[in-house]
């Protein structure tokens, strides 16, 4: 396949004119700001439903209410700002992962992306007949092949359904990272590795019913030419986040975005969260503290994931996330990708996807036979 332009990026009904996801990135990190801007440049912009119910004032009193309240006034803004395509970013870990799904499709989100877990079992309201149904498309996120093929088996088996896409997300992602620690800088798990796997894996799923299967490749996608070496090796789509940080339009405080300006290759760490998974994020004191023994007080509002144990957890990772959102690096940490440290000035969402687009032609110009290893194009 020979690439000269972006193309657009096809899921069901929809059509993204450009075939960049935005990440969803708690928490509070992608909102409707960052999302609707991302929408209406022709992206797929996502609002990321961890821990949003801390935006509401009454939080501490009914967490689970907060989330609800607050997705459906986020979903709402958005459309208010765009017409284009919004998507939710719901973690299948969450405690309140089925009530997140619920105000996502009731608000008519168009996108539904289900990470952190495998989605296998379908919340009480969305029986099958209204997954089939509704506006919105549903895009498990996975960090191999084998959990694509073992989410299509069992949707096949049980819905006579299939995913509408898959995100396949590699190991030089931000935040909590599907891999363990000696995983992470393994070749073989390498995203050049894991999406040739999973375009293969999905091909008899995409015969059986007769429709496409988009692949969207996700984790330490940077430039224009990383989006065009995905696609050279069969993704439909990339998903982004840590560029976007980099954004005015961003909807974290501006000492968040500054603790990327300033970050050094070096300064990224991979820490060990505790819901029980690594994570990559910008080392600071408050991460050596925790690494030192220091125990960071905290409230628990509400046990928000289901791996989380509160009796053991040196610190609240949603109160700590959300702390850094609103520019408190002090009492908290930024999660951030592998290249976060290539950010080097805020800009525009138009202006940036004009530069992805700028990036993608120029690598389609110098194309080599061979496809460049992702994240070597000069950004």
């Amino acid at each position: 396949m020979e690439l000269h332009r972006m193309p657009s990026l096809k899921i069901g009904h929809l059509e993204a004119a450009l075939p960049i996801v935005q990440g969803g990135m708690g928490v509070g990190i992608s909102l409707a700001g960052l999302a609707s801007s991302v929408a209406e440049e022709g992206g797929v912009g996502v609002i990321a439903t961890a821990g949003i119910g801390r935006l509401e004032p009454d939080f501490r009193r009914d967490l689970r209410a907060a989330n609800r309240r607050a997705l459906a006034k986020e979903i709402r803004r958005a459309r208010e700002a765009t017409n284009g395509i919004i998507g939710v970013n719901i973690m299948v870990a969450l405690s309140d992962y089925a009530d997140m799904v619920a105000v996502a499709v009731e608000e008519g989100a168009d996108l539904v992306f289900m990470g952190a877990g495998l989605p296998l079992k379908l919340p009480s309201m969305l029986t099958i007949e209204r997954m089939r149904s509704c506006a919105t498309r549903f895009v498990p996120k996975v960090s191999s092949a084998r959990a694509a093929r073992l989410i299509c088996r069992h949707w096949d088996r049980h819905f006579r359904h299939l995913p509408d896409a898959l995100v396949i997300e590699g190991p030089k992602a931000g935040g909590h990272l599907g891999f363990r620690r000696e995983q992470i800088d393994d070749p073989d798990y390498s995203l050049e590795r894991l999406l040739p796997e999973m375009v293969e894996t999905v091909a008899p799923f995409e015969d059986r019913y007769g429709r496409a299967l988009p692949v969207i490749a996700a984790g330490g996608i940077y430039t224009g030419g990383d989006i065009r070496d995905c696609l050279e090796l069969g993704a439909s789509g990339v998903k982004m986040g840590t560029r976007f940080v980099g954004t005015y339009e961003c909807d974290a405080h501006d000492r968040f975005k500054e603790a990327y300006l300033r970050c050094r290759e070096e300064d990224l760490t991979i820490i060990d969260s505790p819901v029980g998974l690594p994570g990559r994020a910008i080392a600071n004191r408050f991460l050596r503290d925790v690494v030192e023994g220091i125990k960071k007080p905290y409230h628990c509002a509400w046990r928000c994931l289901q791996t989380c144990d509160v009796s053991t957890a040196p610190y609240c990772i949603a109160q700590a996330l959300n702390q850094a959102k609103e520019g408190k690096l002090s009492e908290g940490f930024a999660f951030a990708g592998a290249n976060a440290f290539r950010v080097r000035e805020l800009t525009s969402v138009k202006k940036l996807m004009a530069i992805l687009k700028g990036e993608f032609e120029a690598a389609a110009h110098a194309a080599r036979q061979q496809p460049c290893a992702l994240g070597s194009h000069a950004g």
